[in-house]
Parts: C-alpha cells; structure tokens; sequence
C-alpha cells in the first residue's frame, strides 16, 4: 500500500512545454495575443512533500497506540501540515499527503456514499475530506489523496448501487460479470471499460475529489505490477479512465501509480500519469520506519533499467524519503546519507515519511540542503550507473552546463575506497571538484577522484572538467577477427550500433575480443555497450588472466542499449578481452570502447 485554479492540458503536451526548462521553478507559456499566461506545467520538476504512510506502516513505539495503522487520523495530518509549513515550505516542499486508510474505521472496514464512493471515517476525519484539503491550503501548500484501483468490493453492494451522474447505472454495470478481483490485494472487483457506465464511475471519483479540492492522487494497487501480472490484473484502462476524468474536472490533480509498475507499460505510465512506483515499499514493517536491508538497498539495483524513462511531465518515484528521525528511521547516518543521494540524483520526487515535528538536526540538513534540492529540481538530467553494479559504484550525469554530477556508493557492509574515474566520463585530465553534501570546493583532481567511505555511505560531487574529452577505438561484438564460444552467437539488434550483437553467453558461452591495441601498459577503463533485460553477472578478463566478476545492471527490455565503464589491465601492443558466462546468465553485448590516452 501507500504509497487555486489551473487549466488542465494533456500530458504529452505538458512533457513537451517543460523539457529542459526547468533550472528555478515553474514553467510558464508564453501567451497569446489576448490569451492568459498558461498555468505552470505538472510535474514539470519531482513533487515535493509528506506522506502518512511510512509512520502508519510502522510499530515504532507511540505511532500507532489504537492498532495498526491507527496513526492516520485529520488532527495528525494537520499537525504535519504545521510544521511542513513552519519548517520544509521554505525549501520547495508543499504536497501533505493522505495514504491508505482515510475512508476506513481502526478495525480497516471501509465506509461508502451512496453512488459507491469511498466516505470519509468520521472518527480518523470528523471534518471531512474538503475540511482538510481547505486547512492544507491556508498553509499554502498542496493536498493529496489515495485510492486504490478498481472497484472496491464494499462499494458493489449486490450490484444495485447507482452510479453518480450516470443516468441509470448501477455497480452491476460497471464489472466483469464473473466479478473477477483486480489491483495488488485483491481487494476490488475489475472495472470492465467496454461497458458504457464504467467510464462514468471513474468520472464521479475524480469529480469528488475535485470538488473536495485535491491537488494529487496516488492510484494504488495498479498493474501490471503490484506483484500481479495478467489480463486480470492489468489496469492500464484505469489509470487511461482517471486521465481522462481528471482533465475533464478542470482542476490540475497530479496522479501518481503504485507500486513495482511494469516497466514494459512504461510509455503508458508516461502517457496517462505524472509518476510511477518502480519498486515495492520502502518501509520495513517493523520497529522503525524503514531499514536498510528491508528495500532500500534495493533500489541501486531497481533504478538504473528506469532512468531514461523520467523526465519532466513525468518521474521515477522511488517512495519515501525517510532520513529526518535518527532513531525512528532505523538507518545509521551514512544509510541516511546515501538514501537522500539516490533519490536526489535519480531525480524522484522528494517526499518524506518522517515526523516533521521532531526533525533531528542532521535530518532537517539532509532534507533542507539547498544544493542538493537543486540538483534533484533542476534541469539536470537523472544519473546513471557508470561502473558495474558492484559493492562499489559510481553514478554519473552530464548536466546542461557542462558539468558532471558525480556519486560514489560504497554498499558494502565494511568500509571501502571508492574511486571516480574521469574517464567514465569520457574526460581526460584535470577536473574540480565541488561536493554538494558540505558545501565544500575540493580543489583540483587529475583523472579520478578516490574517497574512503564508510559502510553504505556516499559522497555527492559536481565536477566541472578543466582538461580534454577523450577519444576512443570501438570494436563491435560481432567483428570476424573475435572469437565465440560454447553457445555464444551473432544475433540482429536495431538498437546496437551496427546492427548486430553478441548473444546468448550462457553456461560457458564466450565473447573474445582479439587484437585490442593500446600504446602503454596500464589498467583502462573499458565501454562495454550491452543489454540485459535484467542484471547479469560476467567474468571480464585479459590475455588469459585472472577473470574479475561484475554485475551489470538491467537496461529494462532486450531492445535497449546501455554501458558500464569496466577495468581491464592490459599491456602495450595487442591485448585480448574476454567476456565468460560463467556457470550463470551474461548479458549480451553490443560493442566495447577504448579510451585511446
């Protein structure tokens, strides 16, 4: 589970007015003659804000004294509006939430209107829903709302509940006649879209939540995904219907999709919605809000198959940014650190899940740090992984200034170095380097920077080059002078770059490089272009040596392209490269690059 007026334009509109126009703040159009200035775009940066869901979720002692998720209740919500207001507005944070739970009694029984709408609990919410969108705003900031997908079993009532505004509709109308279930839980019937009346159900949702003043919906349950897949449990019809209901009610409400979305409907997740749940929650459903363990070291490996989906109009969500409560989090500082600098540089929206009213002062500087809140809001684009997905890594992006951010991961449970070599950023040379986290210049850096981290911490650079970009020497995959083994074999590719591409390197299958030419003997940092439709693991070596295994991570479908940056020591003259299987899985490969300096 979880997690004034505007008008209302379609997404695909909105990707294209924002892109790239995004350094301060909102975007405006310019008018034409006679015409307002159009209202700024959604989700033209990563929102902003709070949710209630983590400290529902969690058995800390004194969050949930009336039973489980007994935590969601108007007076906690409002106290959380408080002190966003007091403390986090300043710094760009103004969505306040609402999770799972609003229209249900302490015992989880859910309440209805008449027309099968979810109904506020009046015990959790005694003033109602529009009572505390309405107190939100005073605050200046933003509300949001949830949902789950489909029609809620409780909301059927034997098929007779009508359907409001519908002429004559009833729930009966709206289903599967099997009464077939949907969403993550089971827990709704499937809407049947090629019935006439359901349309309209989703029409009188949307419409209430408008009138009730709701600036965001998070759709909960959606699928394919939320650890469903199959006709049964595809909602892409849902989230297309709610699309169209929100523009229809004028009012600009941002939707955001819940949980572990399938990246193969990534484009109707961009198409339909401004944000998409990439992986399972955050929280640990445990003692504390979250742990590392439980799935925040997840998302290194979730995230990179994703990036090249966000952008403004629409953003990889990766959940709550639970950093700001020591102790309640569950997360030593350097996990804090490191959780903040994932999400900052994979640009998902920055919402926490914490107690803003007692932010202990480390957290308020990780959630308030102004360098890095630009980053994340900025024009910059998403970082990637530029090293293998190993214990150590590096994330990189070049920013439109010619910069470079730059983040090293050491995710290993003992203290390691972690080295950034400018090569993996195609540089050669000298660099500066800025690092965001304290605010701190540190001077100037030939080729790499190396920092000892501790276990699971992280630096946070910029780093803008001061030497020369490299040049390189490409050798496809598929070349004659290569050598193949076991059951390795040229395949068509479109999206490589010549066409073609090594496959099926598994179980002993091999790819050998021949007469890989460099000038000096040194350890070179390989572009190795590859795909793998999830991670896989493969044993890169030299003339025969020593083999070092690394872990690849998923480009998100066997059509895409991506690339790591692998070390290879190698000797003057003609080298061989040889990539393994192993006993397991390798992706396919596409080509390799050497830097030729």
């Amino acid at each position: 589970m979880r997690s004034s007026s505007y008008s209302v334009m379609p997404a695909r509109t909105l990707r294209a007015l924002v892109v790239l126009a995004l350094a301060a703040g909102a975007v405006t159009v310019a008018p034409t003659a006679g015409a307002e200035t159009a209202a700024p775009a959604l989700a033209a940066k990563p929102y902003m804000g709070w949710s209630s869901w983590s400290m529902q979720s969690s058995k800390y002692p004194g969050l949930n004294p009336d039973g489980d998720y007994s935590y969601l209740t108007e007076a906690n919500v409002l106290k959380q509006s408080d002190a966003m207001a007091a403390k986090l507005k300043k710094f760009g944070y103004e969505y306040v939430n609402i999770d799972a739970g609003w229209w249900m009694d302490k015992t989880w029984k859910s309440g209805f209107d008449q027309y099968g709408r979810q109904k506020a609990d009046p015990v959790r919410f005694p003033s109602g829903m529009k009572a505390v969108a309405d107190r939100i705003h005073a605050k200046g900031l933003k509300a949001g709302i949830y949902l789950p997908a489909g029609l809620e079993k409780g909301a059927y009532g034997e098929g007779r509940t009508p359907v409001w505004n519908a002429g004559g509709c009833t729930t009966a109308d709206i289903v599967h006649g099997d009464l077939r279930t949907t969403n993550g839980w089971d827990s709704s019937y499937k809407l049947d879209f090629s019935r006439p009346c359901t349309a309209k159900y989703i029409d009188s949702q949307a419409r209430l939540i408008a009138d009730w003043g709701y600036d965001f919906l998070k759709l909960d349950g959606v699928g394919p995904g939320s650890g469903k897949s199959g006709d049964q449990y595809d909602n892409v019809a849902d989230v297309a219907a709610w699309h169209k209901a929100i523009a229809a009610t004028g009012r600009p409400i941002h939707l955001e999709l819940s949980w572990s979305l399938d990246i193969g409907h990534a484009e109707d997740w961009k198409k339909y919605s401004q944000g998409w749940r990439l992986d399972t929650d955050v929280e640990c459903y445990c003692n504390t809000l979250v742990s590392w363990e439980n799935s925040v070291d997840d998302r290194w490996d979730d995230t990179p198959a994703w990036t090249r989906h966000a952008g403004p109009g629409g953003w990889n969500d990766l959940d709550s940014l639970d950093v700001g409560n020591g102790e309640m989090d569950g997360l030593t500082k350097a996990e804090r650190q490191s959780y903040a600098t994932l999400w900052a540089i994979a640009k998902s929206p920055l919402y926490t899940g914490d107690d803003l009213t007692r932010l202990d002062s480390y957290g308020l500087s990780l959630l308030t740090n102004r360098e890095v809140i630009a980053l994340n809001q900025g024009a910059a684009p998403p970082a990637h992984p530029v090293t293998p997905s190993d214990p150590q890594q590096v994330w990189a992006a070049k920013n439109p200034d010619g910069t470079y951010t730059v983040a090293l991961f050491n995710l290993a449970d003992a203290p390691a170095a972690v080295t950034a070599d400018w090569t993996t950023l195609g540089l050669t040379g000298k660099a500066t380097v800025r690092d965001l986290w304290n605010h701190e210049n540190l001077g100037t850096y030939k080729n790499r920077i190396t920092q000892a981290l501790p276990a699971h911490g992280s630096r946070l650079f910029t780093v803008t080059p001061r030497g020369d970009q490299l040049t390189w020497t490409g050798i496809e995959a598929e070349s004659a002078t290569n050598t193949l083994g076991g059951n390795a074999s040229v395949a068509d590719c479109s999206a490589c770059s010549d066409g073609k591409k090594v496959g099926n390197l598994y179980l002993g299958g091999k790819l050998t490089f021949n007469d890989v030419v460099v000038a000096r003997a040194g350890t070179y940092q390989i572009k190795v272009s590859y795909i793998s439709g999830d991670a896989r693991s493969v044993d890169v070596s030299a003339n025969g040596g020593g083999a070092t295994r690394h872990k690849l991570p998923a480009t998100g479908d066997w059509g895409t392209v991506s690339s790591v940056y692998v070390p290879v020591t190698l000797k003057a003259g003609a080298n061989t490269i040889t990539f393994d299987s192993g006993t397991g899985y390798a992706p396919d490969i596409d080509r390799i690059d050497i830097p030729k300096s």
